[in-house]
């Protein structure tokens, strides 16, 4: 007795026209039908690799640069608190909005990140006295105290993320970098 296998498949061909003609009205089109035209498969891309786009690199550079900051950063400083904290050390006293502006974060962020910093007591809050509707942010003196210690650690961390670069290669990366930020 001869095997038989499955029966062949059958291509199915486009569903017959509707049979009602008591409709001069079109029906509308399936809202899950494609419309697919010969050989429209995407072409690939001719030379792109990912691991040739700027984009995918500076993501894994900045994954790993975030590992080590989050293990080596003083008192759990996020990388947003620690940029905001170093900013005021650099300029003093400034507005919520200028921070921003200083720390290149968005209103959002920085109002996250200055409510945060203020919960633990990390800065003060004062009114501006050339313009009282104006708030400005400080460090307090714990924050002033912490920051000693963050900035020892923003180094270290640094060192640790361009440990694979010679010191000439990392000069270039931070200038190529501020060439395209």
């Amino acid at each position: 007795m001869a095997e038989t296998g499955p029966a062949p498949r059958r291509r199915r061909t486009a569903d017959p026209p509707a049979t009602d003609t008591t409709s001069a009205v079109p029906s509308p089109p399936d809202a899950n039908a494609r419309s697919i035209a010969p050989n429209s498969d995407p072409e690939p891309a001719p030379d792109y690799r990912l691991d040739d786009q700027v984009g995918f690199r500076l993501r894994q550079a900045m994954q790993r640069h975030t590992a080590i900051f989050a293990a080596g950063m003083a008192a759990s400083l996020t990388p947003t608190q620690f940029a905001a904290m170093a900013r005021i050390a650099e300029v003093g006293a400034t507005s919520q909005n200028e921070l921003g502006r200083l720390t290149a974060m968005d209103v959002a962020t920085i109002k996250g990140v200055v409510d945060r910093l203020r919960e633990r007591g990390l800065i003060v809050t004062t009114p501006d006295p050339a313009d009282r509707r104006r708030i400005l942010i400080a460090l307090s003196p714990d924050g002033t105290a912490l920051l000693g210690d963050a900035l020892a650690a923003g180094h270290r961390i640094t060192a640790e993320t361009v440990a694979p670069l010679t010191a000439t290669e990392a000069r270039e990366l931070l200038r190529l970098l501020a060439k395209i930020s």
